[in-house]
């Protein structure tokens, strides 16, 4: 039975991906060789200071957004973010990193660097850096550092931009955000299109959809 394939959508500046990571470690460490996991980015935050400033504005702008952050982090154990989060380091795009992150995954499916999970591992330090840290992770010379401290190549990554390949990778991400209407970070999209798990959805949730999956695969009938 081939993999059953899942469409991951996530903006690399959203709390609920940063929550989420968890999850999708335990699902690959659950289901392994059973399902295939595409990461792909939905630009949420495409122009974080100016939606926060508006969406935010009768509620207190950049610190009320702050403060709310604070909120939903108290509710789960296995995170943490700086208590200035959002209101002393504003990025300006998530879309920066998004395709600062695609030239690591080239990188990484031309077999520049010996070390594997890259592109995973650099997702999760940028998250890291800027929700822990306050690292402004749209700045290239941020995002730089934290692909040295990775020991990731910066001339190969440079080069993947310079190339036009990663703006390539990013393209298709716009044009499947836009092919399955993605507006939330994150998305899980599953069965050619056909389910789909929005926001903040727990693991037992997306753990069921696949054993359904797996136990009624494409095609068969099914009574429910």
């Amino acid at each position: 039975m081939e993999p059953i394939r899942i469409f991951y959508f996530s903006d690399i500046l959203c709390i609920w991906a940063y929550i989420a990571q968890i999850r999708l470690d335990e699902l690959k460490a659950t289901f392994q060789d059973k399902i295939t996991l595409e990461q792909h980015f939905v630009p949420v935050f495409g122009a974080a200071h100016e939606k926060l400033e508006n969406r935010w504005r009768d509620r207190g702008g950049l610190q009320g957004y702050g403060n709310h952050i604070q909120e939903v982090v108290k509710k789960f154990d296995h995170i943490t973010v700086h208590p200035n989060i959002w209101t002393q380091v504003t990025p300006t795009s998530s879309t920066s990193c998004h395709l600062f992150l695609h030239a690591i995954q080239l990188v990484e499916a031309k077999g520049l660097v010996e070390q594997t999970g890259v592109f995973e591992a650099a997702a999760k330090a940028f998250r890291d850096a800027f929700f822990t840290q306050l690292a402004n992770v749209s700045d290239r010379k941020v995002q730089f550092e934290i692909a040295e401290e990775l020991k990731l190549p910066i001339a190969a990554i440079q080069a993947q931009i310079d190339s036009g390949e990663a703006y390539a990778q990013l393209s298709k991400d716009f044009e499947l955000v836009k092919e399955h209407t993605v507006t939330v970070s994150p998305t899980l999209i599953f069965n050619e299109g056909r389910q789909r798990l929005n926001g903040n959805v727990g693991y037992r949730v997306i753990e069921a959809n696949i054993r359904e999956l797996l136990h009624n695969p494409s095609g068969e009938q099914s009574w429910c």
